[in-house]
């Protein structure tokens, strides 16, 4: 069966969070917890560096950030650098308020197609997932944006001849004005799966692959094999990770394609497309402006979180 290594599907916060809502809880392995680090003094337990992987791995085409202890090693570093920023806002007195958590939280609802807090609490409930660790991830994502802010907001600058550049060169390789209607049938590997169970999730997408191919709808076949699906709606291809957006561009409305990652298989239908016209320089600036300016804003506020590393106290034992 063909597959393709890729990178995250959505490069937002919600995005990420939508995976781990959906995907992470369902069959996670029981984790026997221990502290792997200690930051100051704050403790990173094994546990939340094994959420935060699978997290990660659970998002469709998740491929290059690597497997197994190297894998942990690149969550546990991030999980430094987020608790050290997390007591850098906490000196700065950066704070969000309860209001703006809960307009988030609207936002994340209506852009993943859950019409109401019932439907919300049951995606939560099938990941395992409380409505407070939601709020707390949520809350974390807007300290760390204010924070980058206020720390390197100002050093960051953008020419209209680097916007310019990009237009020419890489925009039209986003896709941009296109959109790609989605849904997804996951399909993991059991805890802690051998070799063995490997394989024989690896058969059972193919079986699934060939009943599709041979005129089963997917749905149908979602229901035979009980297996869950999750419709991610219109998602604008200038969202996808490049190499996720060729690997879906070869497959027609209606098709299935099957995506390998760390955590099993994933079969994805592109269920319809729409097209846009393209768009001028001018009417693509702003888009542009907002994808150049993240980019660089991560890179400046990477190099002020290793000043904090700098002056903190940083012991490991994983």
């Amino acid at each position: 069966m063909a597959k393709i290594l890729v990178g995250s599907l959505s490069r937002g916060l919600f995005g990420a969070v939508l995976m781990a809502v959906f995907m992470v809880g369902a069959g996670a392995a029981e984790v026997v917890d221990r502290v792997v680090a200690v930051v100051n003094d704050e403790v990173i337990s094994l546990s939340e560096v094994e959420m935060m992987a699978k997290s990660l791995q659970a998002q469709p085409g998740v491929g290059s950030l690597g497997s197994g202890e190297a894998l942990r090693r690149q969550m546990l570093e991030a999980l430094i650098d987020q608790k050290l920023a997390r007591a850098e806002a906490k000196r700065r007195g950066i704070e969000v308020t309860d209001k703006e958590v809960a307009e988030a939280l609207e936002d994340f609802k209506k852009q993943n197609h859950l019409p109401d807090d019932a439907a919300l609490a049951q995606a939560l409930a099938k990941a395992g997932m409380t409505m407070n660790e939601l709020k707390q991830r949520i809350t974390d994502q807007l300290i760390r944006e204010r924070l980058m802010m206020m720390t390197v907001g100002s050093k960051v600058t953008l020419t209209d001849e680097e916007m310019r550049r990009f237009y020419e060169q890489e925009y039209p390789k986003t896709g941009a004005g296109s959109q790609v209607h989605l849904q997804i049938v996951p399909m993991l590997y059991p805890p802690g799966a051998t070799p063995e169970q490997k394989d024989e999730t690896r058969k059972k997408a193919e079986i699934i692959l060939k009943e599709y191919q041979q005129g089963v709808s997917l749905d149908e076949l979602r229901r035979r094999h009980s297996l869950p699906m999750q419709d991610l709606g219109f998602i604008a291809e200038s969202d996808l990770d490049r190499n996720l957006a060729q690997f879906l561009q070869q497959l027609k409305p209606g098709q299935v394609g099957p995506i390998e990652t760390p955590q099993g298989f994933q079969l994805v239908q592109v269920v319809e497309r729409r097209g846009g016209t393209p768009k001028s320089f001018e009417e693509a600036q702003p888009e542009i402006r907002r994808i150049l300016m993240h980019k660089k804003l991560g890179e400046q506020f990477s190099e002020y979180v290793k000043t904090l590393r700098d002056k903190a106290h940083i012991k490991i034992m994983m």
